[in-house]
């Protein structure tokens, strides 16, 4: 049985971990940090946790100081994390880090994005977690950098176009939309019921954090550098997301063509589904599963292909994908505890 913490356990990502790993036949959580709840066990603050699945609550100096575990999660803000990897790695823990701080390669990047590096040396050590990209990598690594919820989406849906020579590559439009999970648990106005319950808004427009990680990783399957200009949207509901995404056509291509090539690149990926031509990804098909639904479309008249994908940002964009490299890591079946299929309506 493999022992997981859980850092950052009351955050949205945490409480989706909690979810996932009580009900994974091979993990027992044994400990999760929690600023507001810590000295509690975690059935006081969530009643779906009970019996044989219940674990204490600490501070996270406390959690850290005697990490009796085989692997840690960690669903810190950015810069917190940081100064945690080192410390468990020391004491002989996988770690899979939520946040942005180890996702990055150059850390004058990360500096420019999210400011000064806690612990820049760490960098090198740390696997970009998208399986369907780095899994032989995530196999032997000891510390992932858990993607995005965005990246994700987007990289998902546009990685088959890589090759494909009537597609631009170089250069990619992104319009993503997000539920407001996305932006955290912690109570801010811009997020809350009122605010947000009849609108429907761009934000962080051409400065969205995610974008310097959807342009590294999608350099490196270009094999050259690709800009993306990425606008991010909020939507009134909870949770799921839809990214699609523009590319420049060079020649008039065949969709047959270009979706056999979308079938062949996931034929053997167990959580990415290639739909039939016509038809476009929904949320509501993958809502509290780690599923990604990809699409593809031409537009011969603008000279455009689209690419589409939706996923549930908590769990393939968050949760879920963590504890699919954690399966990777640890030489469990990468689907063990995640194929639940998802909740509809």
């Amino acid at each position: 049985m493999i022992k997981a913490l859980i850092f950052g356990c009351t955050g949205y990502t945490g409480i989706e971990l909690t979810r996932i790993l009580t009900a994974h036949p091979d993990v027992k959580i044994v400990g999760g940090s929690s600023r507001q709840h810590a000295g509690k066990q975690a059935s006081q603050v969530f009643p779906f946790v009970h019996g044989a699945h219940d674990f204490p609550l600490r501070s996270l100096a406390e959690l850290a100081s005697a990490p009796d575990a085989d692997v840690a999660f960690l669903g810190l803000p950015h810069g917190e994390s940081a100064e945690a990897i080192r410390p468990l790695m020391d004491a002989g823990l996988k770690v899979i880090d939520l946040s942005a701080d180890c996702r990055l390669h150059d850390s004058h990047v990360y500096e420019e994005w999210y400011g000064a590096h806690k612990d820049p040396e760490i960098l090198p050590q740390a696997v970009y977690g998208l399986p369907e990209i780095h899994r032989d990598a995530i196999r032997t690594a000891r510390l992932v950098a858990n993607p995005g919820c965005y990246p994700t989406s987007v990289i998902l849906a546009t990685a088959p176009l890589f090759g494909i020579a009537e597609v631009d590559t170089s250069s990619i439009v992104v319009d993503s939309k997000s539920g407001v999970s996305g932006a955290g648990r912690g109570a801010k106005a811009g997020t809350s019921f009122c605010e947000i319950g009849e609108g429907f808004k761009p934000y962080n427009v051409s400065r969205h954090r995610h974008t310097p990680e959807m342009e590294q990783e999608l350099s490196e399957l270009h094999g050259a550098p690709v800009k993306v200009r990425f606008t991010p949207h909020l939507i009134p509901v909870s949770r799921g997301m839809v990214s699609t995404v523009y590319l420049r056509l060079v020649s008039e291509p065949d969709l047959d063509r270009i979706l056999d090539a979308y079938r062949g690149f996931y034929q053997d990926e167990p959580f990415v589904r290639v739909l039939p031509k016509g038809q476009y990804p929904d949320t509501a098909f993958v809502r509290g599963s780690n599923l990604c639904l990809v699409a593809v479309e031409v537009d011969l008249r603008a000279g455009w292909l689209i690419a589409m994908s939706a996923i549930d940002n908590l769990t393939k964009g968050a949760s879920g994908e963590a504890v699919q490299n954690m399966n990777l890591m640890t030489g469990l079946p990468e689907t063990t505890g995640l194929m639940g299929l998802p909740v509809f309506p």
